[in-house]
């Protein structure tokens, strides 16, 4: 038994996001980061299963739609049990199959995923068809989406015969799969020697997938009552906490998941991570790794050999970087279009200008209410420096950034891109002298990397993840959540831009600490770490 413990050779992960497929965060990332890692392996079967959304063309992405494994001329459809409290509902689903760099990825076609024009939310143009989904807001099927995509995954691997070691589910959407399994007998028995790891990506409230409607809940996952009824968290059935009945439970950083279980940052859960370590479930803490390759200053440079550099050679004087600022300045100043991005303000195309940079989500988590009250403060006070914001997220929050680059006071020196492009974020990061991360908290983050591998130097709240960010060694990180704290990050960051020497040092002791512990070469061992445990526990169950 000890010898079939360790082999590790069948892989399954459900993920609502991967790559440059389908993404709407870092979930994108590490999903298919950590499959691409594992699959190097020769002897490792790693399979990925996702929606196929409507903005996702199968065939012209070099899918092929699946046939039926008992009669090849057949595409292979299958009827998905989706009932409700008053209804007997069958859902048809299909499936699109494309090997990428080793990794066998599934698209689950159906016409509620085919009805989604983005990951999680509802986009402009859905709002023009139909007034009540609006802009930013959450499907309002989505504990439907995450059953269905979850059900179709399970007959999809029963139909093709796998027998998986282990099934990797990334966050609440894929959560609910192991007590599936457990709580269904024919599911119990096919997979009986199948384990299973829930990566906990944001356990914020909002993130959990939970579900108010209890016979609602009930139905469509057809759970017993009594499961449905123990994994109550403010009254709603919670994804994570019944996946730590069944599964192995882990979060993306080691100090996350730390302060879920054992601060008051917990509170910013509902609660998971406390009820969770009453039930006797400790949160394991994995640090997200990044793969340096994917960012590097050739994704962006193109055939433009002026605009490569590399912040980890000590030799390099990084003249390639400043190309990339002045090039980004020119093109920002210069008004012209840049395709699907709204622009707001406009930026002063001068490179010795210290260029403040941030990238993500518009929201009150990412600190974003902070960063706006402190930008217009630091702005006046130091005319020499430009503020460019990449993203886009709560429409007050939008206002409010087109409002400050609309403002007299700031005019010139502040610029809003709203929308997002990965190309235009690359550039951002490779253009910026230093990167901003204000979160209230952060699971693990990966724009902090990004930014290191592109020598834009962080600034952030040292919270979370952002912990593996070390002040005056790796970049500039500070404690207090108050926006003097940040305003006196600030400060230290510009003295820091002045001090050559100093700032080159960073740079460089950053990137030697991505190489020497953060690659997924080195994290997808404490992932095989945790496989190897969670098929343990079901084998000795």
């Amino acid at each position: 038994m000890a010898k079939q413990e360790q082999q590790i050779k069948h892989i399954w992960m459900l993920s609502r996001e991967y790559g440059n497929l389908a993404g709407a965060g870092g979930v994108k990332d590490v999903a298919c980061q950590l499959a691409e890692s594992l699959a190097r392996w020769t002897g490792r079967s790693v399979n990925v299963v996702l929606p196929s959304y409507g903005f996702l063309d199968p065939p012209a992405l070099g899918f092929q739609p699946v046939t039926d494994p008992l009669c090849p001329d057949r595409l292979f459809r299958l009827q998905i049990a989706m009932h409700l409290p008053d209804a007997y509902v069958l859902e048809e689903v299909g499936y699109y199959y494309q090997k990428i760099n080793r990794v066998h990825v599934y698209l689950v076609d159906a016409e509620r995923f085919r009805q989604k024009s983005a990951v999680y939310t509802y986009t402009e143009d859905d709002e023009k068809v139909a007034s009540w989904q609006q802009k930013a807001m959450g499907h309002h099927d989505y504990f439907a989406m995450n059953l269905l995509h979850q059900k179709a995954a399970l007959e999809l691997m029963v139909c093709l015969d796998a027998k998986p070691d282990i099934i990797h589910c990334h966050d609440g959407h894929t959560a609910i799969l192991p007590a599936l399994i457990r709580e269904k007998s024919g599911y119990h028995s096919y997979f009986r020697a199948t384990g299973f790891l829930v990566t906990i990506h944001n356990a914020g409230i909002g993130y959990h997938q939970e579900v108010a409607d209890i016979p609602y809940a009930t139905s469509i996952t057809d759970l017993p009552n009594q499961i449905i009824n123990a994994n109550l968290l403010d009254g709603k059935f919670d994804p994570f906490l019944v996946a730590g009945g069944y599964a192995v439970l882990n979060t993306v950083s080691e100090n996350y998941a730390r302060e879920l279980q054992e601060t008051a940052n917990d509170r910013l859960t509902g609660w998971l991570g406390h009820e969770l370590k009453r039930r006797n479930i400790i949160l394991e803490g994995v640090t997200n790794g990044i793969d340096p390759a994917a960012f590097s200053s050739a994704v962006i440079a193109g055939d433009n050999r002026e605009m490569l550099f590399d912040p980890g050679a000590p030799h390099d004087t990084l003249s390639g970087k400043l190309c990339c600022k002045a090039a980004l300045l020119a093109e920002i100043a210069g008004g012209g279009a840049i395709p699907g991005i709204h622009r707001y303000g406009t930026l002063q195309n001068s490179v010795e200008y210290p260029l403040f940079t941030f990238i993500g989500r518009l929201s009150e988590q990412k600190g974003i209410d902070v960063l706006l009250e402190v930008m217009e403060v630091f702005l006046e006070k130091n005319a020499h420096c430009q503020l460019l914001v990449l993203g886009n997220g709560d429409s007050s929050f939008e206002s409010r950034l087109i409002a400050l680059t609309e403002s007299g006071r700031l005019q010139g020196r502040m610029c809003f891109l709203q929308g997002f492009s990965p190309h235009l974020a690359n550039r951002v990061f490779a253009a910026g002298d230093f990167f901003v991360i204000p979160s209230k908290y952060e699971p693990c983050g990966l724009t902090d990397f990004i930014a290191q591998l592109f020598g834009n130097i962080p600034v952030v709240h040292h919270v979370g993840g952002l912990v593996k960010v070390r002040d005056k060694v790796t970049g500039i990180a500070y404690r207090g959540d108050a926006p003097d704290d940040l305003l006196e990050a600030l400060e230290r960051a510009l003295i820091l831009y002045d001090d050559l020497a100093a700032k080159r040092t960073m740079q460089l002791q950053a990137i030697q600490e991505i190489e020497q512990k953060y690659t997924w070469t080195n994290v997808m061992q404490k992932y095989l770490e945790l496989y190897r445990e969670a098929r343990r526990r079901q084998i000795c169950r």
